[in-house]
């Protein structure tokens, strides 16, 4: 693997990472819980409509995926820009 010490790649790379993240943890928070709440009532998930579910409950197994899913992809990050830690 050949390793490329561009700190502008490295920084956009980051940005990019982070944007995605983010979107996902808006559409989950406030879409799903909020905005969308109104239609995923009419889908039940253990007796609770959906919407309810992402509000209280949902939402935290999507952050606690988000971070371990960060994590992984900034490790990637950091070795494919030889930034990383041994």
């Amino acid at each position: 693997m050949q390793y490329n010490h561009d700190a502008q790649g490295y920084w956009k790379a980051t940005l990019a990472l982070l944007t995605k993240i983010m979107i996902i943890w808006f559409l989950v928070s406030f879409g799903a819980g909020i905005l969308f709440a109104d239609v995923l009532n009419n889908i039940k998930l253990g007796g609770y409509p959906l919407g309810f579910w992402f509000a209280h409950q949902g939402s935290m197994y999507i952050f606690i995926a988000l971070i371990f899913y960060y994590a992984k992809k900034m490790g990637e990050i950091d070795r494919e820009f030889d930034v990383h830690e041994d």
